[in-house]
């Protein structure tokens, strides 16, 4: 496993659909060594901090092997040629080889460069995405993928750059990847998810949007039952 992209980017206003819009989901690559925070990249800044950022989405990492699926899926929906995504296209900090949702369980721990990162959660996207992409639709494509991405919380700062290895230092022992969150958040499927959604809760690494939709899910459940 290892970084392919290191990308960052301050926040821009845009115009989509008639109207100003603040976002600081346009990331570039970045060349050479770059610092790594509790809260993000150096050079890096989210415009919406009630929804984007914080301690438990402090890096976002986008697998590469997902680009081949959207090159040919982005233009399909408009009916145009295979498109030419650029390391950063969905927003994310680190465009990553090897490292899949399906691999990084919440909880795990990761080195990259000389930084160690928690996993915390999928990427629940925004309309945002669709500014980024240029494409309303891509929001409800994103999620019915379940390409979701990974969030990191950053344990240890350090410095990252294109060509690190990512190595992962210690896996959390109930072992429910980032898939499965994913899942469970966007499919929920009653009796059948139960014991997988208290095993989530146990995770204290769980970032705290999800956190508190699962623990709405288990009171409606509660009520209901």
């Amino acid at each position: 496993m290892k970084i392919l992209s290191v990308n960052s980017g301050l926040p821009r206003t845009v115009e989509w659909h008639g109207r100003e819009v603040l976002t600081g989901i346009f990331k570039s690559p970045v060349a050479g060594p770059v610092p790594l925070r509790r809260l993000n990249l150096d050079g890096d800044a989210q415009a919406d901090l009630a929804n984007h950022g914080g301690i438990a989405k402090a890096v976002y990492a986008y697998p590469s092997e997902h680009y081949s699926f959207w090159q040919t899926r982005l233009p399909a929906l408009a009916g145009l040629p295979a498109a030419e995504l650029p390391p950063g296209a969905f927003g994310e900090n680190l465009t990553t080889e090897g490292l899949l949702e399906t691999h990084a369980c919440i909880g795990d721990h990761f080195r990259a460069g000389t930084a160690v990162l928690m996993v915390t959660q999928p990427r629940i996207p925004c309309y945002k995405l669709g500014i980024r992409l240029g494409r309303d639709e891509i929001v409800q494509e994103f999620l019915r993928s379940n390409r979701s991405g990974i969030y990191f919380a950053v344990i240890e700062e350090g410095v990252v750059r294109a060509g690190d290895a990512i190595e992962r230092v210690h896996p959390d022992p109930r072992a429910i990847p980032v898939a499965g969150i994913n899942r469970l958040y966007w499919n929920f499927r009653g009796d059948g998810d139960k014991s997988l959604l208290r095993r989530a809760l146990e995770i204290q690494a769980l970032g705290p949007g999800i956190r508190k939709h699962f623990q709405e899910l288990t009171t409606r459940r509660g009520s209901s039952s």
